[in-house]
């Protein structure tokens, strides 16, 4: 399974960004394997509008099913959920430790944006 983790650095060992849209790189990491793909989201980091929407888009161009954050809103969420990517929010740690606790079954997964946007 693909799945997305909003990162502060471009490898597993780099620690989970809180802030999905705005998030410096989002890992787009294999579960079985731990092969993964960085997508570099300078572009968005400091957008006016749509970064979370432009983040969702993203992921799911590359095949992610989850995304694991720590902030996600309303407006990323809506994209999300109409692309049938669930969300985990609330995640903290490295990316390798998120990934182990979404494959220990850790998280739970949201059923709405957890923060307003533009933050």
């Amino acid at each position: 399974m693909k799945i997305a983790v909003s990162s502060r650095g471009r490898d597993l060992d780099a620690p989970v960004d809180p802030r999905f849209g705005r998030a410096a790189c989002i890992l787009i990491v294999d579960t079985e394997s731990l092969e993964f793909q960085c997508i570099d989201n300078e572009a968005n980091k400091n957008a006016f509008k749509g970064a979370g929407i432009q983040a969702a888009a993203a992921i799911c161009d590359a095949g992610a099913q989850v995304l694991l954050t720590g902030f996600c809103g309303p407006n990323a969420f809506k994209a999300l959920d109409a692309a049938d990517i669930r969300v985990a929010n609330d995640v903290q740690g490295t990316v390798r430790e998120a990934i182990l606790c979404f494959k220990a079954k850790k998280y739970e997964f949201a059923s709405k944006a957890n923060t307003q946007g533009h933050w």
